[in-house]
């Protein structure tokens, strides 16, 4: 499948610390899209990951969604419709629990201003995270896979690390 296949509002789906956001960047740089990162809408800027209101998410999120062209990264299922009503195209990147929790590590101990981080805001290590990518991302890889399935949207599934960095070189995208 090529890049320009999905169209101009693609969501990108998977696991914490999967690529997600640099992914989305990477592809609104190419294609010329604004890059919307779901856990910047989702979590308070300057912050370690405080969460605001439902509400208030729901509200950002439907803004972002209004717009003609968008790479949209992050899961966050309580819009996940409304998403892919207005989407044109998805890509689940299916990366394993070992890769989601070295990443997640990795850029929490020695990355700084990651893409997809929050403005002023910083990271640390935190057991619910841990938790999070062992314990509750392999229930939701199982359902974002059947929700992935059902969706009649042009589609890519990325099922290893390999094949995201194939990926990257097919569409001839930058890092």
């Amino acid at each position: 499948m090529q890049l320009a296949d999905l169209g101009d509002r693609i969501c990108i789906l998977g696991p914490s610390n999967s690529g997600k956001s640099t992914l989305a960047v990477a592809i609104g740089r190419k294609r010329g899209l604004s890059a919307v990162h779901l856990d910047q809408l989702y979590h308070l800027p300057g912050t370690d990951w405080v969460p605001r209101s439902n509400d208030e998410f729901v509200a950002l999120h439907d803004d972002a969604i209004t717009g003609d062209r968008w790479v949209m990264d992050g899961n966050y299922s309580i819009c996940m419709p409304q998403r892919f009503e207005r989407a044109t195209g998805l890509i689940l990147l299916d990366v394993s629990t070992t890769v989601s929790l070295w990443r997640y590590f990795w850029r929490t101990l020695f990355q700084s201003g990651r893409q997809g981080g929050l403005d002023g805001g910083r990271d640390s290590l935190k057991w619910e995270m841990v938790r999070h990518i062992t314990v509750t991302t392999p229930n939701n890889r199982r359902r974002y896979a059947e929700m992935f399935k059902a969706l009649a949207l042009p589609k890519i599934h990325l099922s290893s690390a390999d094949a995201i960095r194939r990926c990257y070189v097919d569409w001839g995208l930058d890092r």
